[in-house]
């Protein structure tokens, strides 16, 4: 088991974001989180990633114990985040944004100081969108690219640090149909390469591309968990509208 997650619980106050979640993910697994807004999702996502620390329960990661509530402890672990606003240098090219604050340096003639190793740089950027299958040139200025494009190199750039487990937020929202394709495409080529997605979307039909269990979440709890192959896209979609199925 890569993600254990056991009894956890967070208060904001006197509301009960989290209550009792428990909850477990294997190596090369796509599980599906859905649920309406202020379900806990978030704040569930926030649990893992360390950047927020749950009154009550632990989280095993490959069989250790995450520091409740430090980022560079689940970052360490081999835990990624993808958000949905990417948080990318539009500005930037390719391989700068995928090495931001990370990029690769040599000395030149005994330099006391440490230059950046462009070759170095846009030759690992390439080796990662080459892993992702996404060909897109790592000297192009990020904002030029499309959502699709964009949504690539924030993969690759989580991709630089290794993770077990990769966290996607909203990853298809308002990409149009062949972009969403694409998108899909890359969170296979993750899943054959043996790493782990939490794949938050209120695009159901996602959901059903590409996962192999959905959690549906409500009132900070996980209200049913099961199967992709165990349900249909009506019957989710009319329990997370609470209708009777």
């Amino acid at each position: 088991m890569l993600l254990q997650i056991n009894h956890l619980s967070k208060n904001y106050g006197g509301v009960r974001a989290l209550d009792n979640i428990s909850l477990s993910l294997d190596a090369g697994m796509v599980l599906g989180l859905v649920g309406d807004n202020g379900a806990g999702k978030s704040t569930l996502l926030k649990c893992i990633t360390g950047s927020q620390k749950p009154d009550e329960g632990e989280i095993l990661f490959d069989g250790r114990h995450i520091s409740p509530g430090d980022p560079y402890a689940s970052r360490n672990a081999g835990i990624e985040m993808i958000y949905q606003d990417l948080n990318l240098c539009s500005r930037q090219s390719v391989a700068s944004n995928i090495f931001l604050g990370r990029e690769p340096t040599h000395r030149l003639f005994n330099a006391s100081l440490p230059l950046v190793d462009i070759n170095a740089m846009h030759k690992g950027a390439a080796e990662l969108l080459g892993r992702l299958q996404a060909p897109i040139a790592t000297d192009k200025i990020v904002g030029s690219l499309s959502g699709g494009q964009q949504q690539a190199v924030a993969i690759a750039r989580a991709m630089s640090f290794q993770p077990k487990l990769l966290i996607m937020d909203e990853p298809t929202a308002a990409l149009g149909v062949k972009e969403v394709s694409r998108v899909l495409h890359l969170i296979r080529s993750l899943k054959g390469q043996g790493i782990a997605i939490i794949l938050v979307s209120h695009r159901l039909g996602d959901i059903f591309e590409v996962a192999d269990r959905v959690a549906l979440m409500r009132h900070g709890r996980i209200h049913e968990e099961l199967p992709i192959g165990e349900t249909s896209l009506v019957k989710l979609t009319q329990k997370i509208l609470h209708e009777e199925v």
